[in-house]
């Protein structure tokens, strides 16, 4: 990541230096999960569309209460979308819960347009989650097994002491609002900001997700009884599959708003090629 690979140069006493950001295997990885990611987002809309209610604990029915719903009602004589967690509802008609396919208004907790396969088909968006699900996991494990192997974790992710510190980051965080990002020598590496939240992202959310995936399936269980004990029954970890995927969502938003103001063209070249461009004082080599 941090070796030179070769100068050239623009104003004087300024000159552009690219580095090693991204090593093949993460590179690989990284496009491989967003393919996975989007593949299973889409077909786990299509899934969560046959029963739109989240529960908590070891049942979930028709007549359980839902801890989070999504649903049509009639309100004031009109057909009205409402997203409702706990005792609170929103309206969210067009959205969730009540939107138009084919021109035609249908009570449905995510639209058309967001699920795998577009029509209710329940088998269909199992069989494209799981197979992408065991893509995700066999790539998972390779990354993982790289980053052990290379040191990439250990090197690149794990924050310093000093950048743990309550002022440095606030300081870190006060920069990014005001979109100041590192330049010259501090760009070579990922910022304390970035290095958590990586390591909250591979080591908490996307485990997380997995385990609570295994933990919906009858056959898993039965080889493996304590995941229920772990997340406190099926429903309880059906619902905890959906918040932690919610949770990615919001990554991958913030993320690709975080490439495209700190500079779309030097991140992608970095995520595709493996060179990252800085911005460094001194006169042309």
């Amino acid at each position: 990541m941090n070796e030179e690979m070769r100068r050239s140069q623009q104003t004087p006493g300024r000159r552009t230096i690219f580095v090693w950001r991204h090593s093949v295997v993460t590179r690989l990885t990284h496009w491989l999960n967003v393919l996975c990611l989007g593949f299973l987002l889409l077909s786990g809309l299509q899934i969560f569309n046959a029963h739109p209610e989240l529960y908590w604990g070891q049942f979930g029915a028709d007549a359980d209460p839902p801890f989070i719903k999504i649903g049509a009602s009639e309100i004031n004589g009109e057909q009205h979308g409402l997203l409702t967690i706990g005792s609170v509802s929103v309206r969210t008609t067009g959205v969730l819960g009540l939107s138009k396919m084919e021109g035609e208004w249908t009570p449905r907790a995510f639209p058309a347009w967001l699920t795998l396969p577009s029509d209710q088909d329940l088998a269909a968006g199992r069989r494209w989650h799981f197979f992408f699900a065991w893509i995700f996991v066999v790539n998972g494990l390779v990354y993982l097994w790289y980053g052990l192997l290379s040191s990439h974790f250990y090197r690149d992710l794990a924050p310093g002491r000093h950048e743990l510190a309550l002022r440095y980051l606030w300081r870190e965080m006060m920069d990014h609002a005001r979109l100041r990002f590192p330049s010259g020598e501090l760009a070579r590496h990922y910022n304390p900001l970035q290095k958590l939240t990586y390591v909250l992202v591979i080591m908490v959310l996307l485990p997380l997700m997995v385990l609570t995936g295994l933990t919906m399936s009858p056959s898993v269980d039965a080889g493996f009884p304590v995941l229920l004990d772990i997340f406190g029954g099926r429903q309880s970890a059906r619902t905890l599959h959906f918040i932690t995927a919610s949770l990615l969502v919001g990554f991958v938003v913030v993320h690709v708003a975080m490439v495209i103001l700190s500079g779309p063209w030097n991140n992608m070249r970095s995520m595709v090629t493996g060179r990252y461009a800085i911005r460094q004082d001194g006169p042309d080599a």
